[in-house]
């Protein structure tokens, strides 16, 4: 089993409420009274009680050899490919640095500090839960957004659900800090999820909250260090395991009201105690086989086992193909996930062959876009969008339902590493990536760049027979010629004409029919070698 240290090794089934698994959340303090105000204290219980009965009704039990039966990559998402979701929430408002705003404002001598300090107050006068009224959201259409989303040729989607601040954004009934009850007083969350899924998407939800207990910078007289019950909870200035049922019960509400068919995760979840994390997985995939649905869940680093999620690399993704599936969370600009004021966004080419890359080799991408607090997708964000939807409108066979072939690619660009925080590269016209169709009757290969000479040779394949082979430029009205050369690889007379006059740009996609294709020798002799060199490094 392939488990993170966090993970104990004992399994743990039959435990809840009842067992004293949840110890009673109402702790009588001379000082400060309770923890939590008795209102949510009950909530959270009841939430709790909801997420036994889930993980009672079976069939997956709250322990890993019976969690290891569930199908982590359903066949839907290794089609879809492409997802979107957003940050979006209360750190809009100050608009400023980063979606880490709330942090960093408490950091002294950080210039977010600064920034705050010299705007808004000293964050003892001006805490960060003042901001909360401010976001209204007066602009906020879903139903927009999803059909941008569509547009974008986005299949799944879905909102940050709450970040690290603590803001969920639906109508939460065990935490008092919710974009129901507060700023923009709309369930932002069940208003997505109707508009997304009435376009055919798959919906996403993605959870920041674990690492909360330890964000907030705690300094005595400020809001972080507060006893208050209301802001103990935002601020998440309770004992960890009053945070452990707190974040199970915040999940046990949106699997409830939502059914999200994928729940994706940020890092940190080792701060969670694993009994906590055995009940949510049991729950999910218990109420996923009620629903008659397949979900997924994605995890960073494998902080759940293989077996049970998807390993998900932020702003990165694989130098090398996988026999497994993977997923790329990156975002449209090149610096916050959320809006901030600047925020320089990548062009279309650039987050296309991100993208194409990241399919060739196994993976999918959650695309994050960055609306402001109003509401508003800003117009930059969605021309790049709109690309992107243009280009596969025209190129998607190559993309949807696909599968990896025998190498992910040729060309001289290559990424330094693999992993998270993958630094950027620029591909050229010599950079080809490979797909297949899920039948494996057709080969794709998609070129970074439209070609400057006449010829292009597709070098990593081994031609065994090319009659009656056929050669399509997707977008254009004629089958291309092409020959044989003496190295047994594939020549394609590339059509002269301008890029300009095609129905797509960017990228240009191959359709390669009735041909008998191997990976040549000299191909498979430099993945090799890369295999032996990665080990080195290792």
């Amino acid at each position: 089993m392939n488990r993170r240290a966090f993970l104990k090794t004992g399994t743990m089934v039959g435990f809840g409420v009842a067992s004293g698994l949840y110890p009673n959340l109402l702790r009588a303090d001379s000082e400060t009274g309770s923890l939590i105000p008795p209102r949510y204290q009950k909530a959270i219980q009841d939430r709790l009680r909801w997420v036994d009965q889930q993980v009672a009704q079976g069939p997956y039990l709250p322990k890993w050899d019976s969690l290891f039966l569930f199908n982590e990559a359903p066949e839907w998402f290794r089609d879809a490919k492409l997802g979107i979701y957003f940050h979006w929430g209360v750190y809009t408002v100050p608009a400023y640095g980063s979606e880490w705003y709330p942090r960093l404002m408490h950091l002294k001598g950080h210039r977010v500090y600064r920034y705050h300090l010299q705007k808004y107050g000293d964050p003892a006068k001006f805490p960060y839960h003042k901001f909360i009224p401010m976001f209204r959201a007066e602009h906020f259409d879903p139903e927009q957004w999803a059909d941008l989303f569509v547009r974008a040729g986005a299949k799944f989607a879905g909102p940050v659900a709450e970040h690290h601040d603590g803001f969920s954004m639906w109508a939460s009934q065990v935490n008092p800090w919710n974009a129901g009850k507060m700023g923009p007083k709309r369930d932002v969350v069940g208003e997505l999820e109707k508009a997304i899924r009435s376009r055919g998407l798959k919906f996403v939800t993605t959870f920041h909250h674990a690492r909360r207990r330890n964000w907030y910078p705690r300094v005595k007289g400020w809001a972080t260090t507060s006893t208050d019950p209301m802001l103990r909870m935002l601020y998440a200035n309770l004992p960890n395991d009053l945070c452990d049922q707190l974040w199970l019960a915040k999940l046990g509400e949106v699997i409830d009201w939502y059914h999200p068919d994928l729940i994706w995760f940020d890092g940190r979840l080792e701060d969670v105690a694993e009994p906590y994390h055995l009940r949510f997985l049991a729950c999910y995939l218990n109420g996923a086989a009620n629903w008659g649905k397949e979900v997924v869940v994605t995890t960073k680093g494998h902080d759940y086992p293989p077996e049970v999620s998807i390993e998900d690399f932020e702003k990165g993704r694989l130098d090398r193909l996988t026999d497994y599936p993977w997923l790329t969370d990156d975002t449209i600009s090149t610096g916050s996930w959320g809006y901030t004021q600047n925020l320089r966004i990548k062009p279309p080419h650039r987050v296309l062959h991100d993208f194409i890359d990241i399919v060739s080799k196994n993976g999918c991408l959650l695309l994050n876009i960055s609306p402001r607090s109003d509401g508003i997708i800003p117009q930059n964000q969605q021309e790049v969008l709109l690309e992107l939807g243009k280009w596969l409108k025209v190129n998607g066979e190559a993309i949807y339902c696909t599968r990896p072939w025998f190498t992910f690619g040729e060309g001289p660009t290559r990424l330094q590493r693999g992993g998270h925080f993958v630094r950027g590269v620029e591909y050229t016209f010599k950079d080809i990536r490979y797909t297949r169709s899920r039948d494996g009757k057709t080969l794709y290969a998609i070129v970074l760049g439209w070609p400057q000479e006449k010829e292009l040779t597709l070098t990593s394949l081994l031609v065994h027979k090319a009659v009656p082979g056929r050669v399509q430029l997707l977008g254009f009205d004629r089958p291309l010629s092409f020959r044989v050369n003496e190295h047994k690889q594939l020549v394609v007379q590339w059509p002269q004409v301008d890029a300009s006059t095609l129905p797509s740009k960017y990228a240009y996609v191959l359709k390669l029919t009735e041909f008998h294709f191997g990976l040549h020798p000299v191909a498979a002799k430099e993945i090799a070698q890369r295999t032996a060199a990665r080990g080195k490094r290792k």
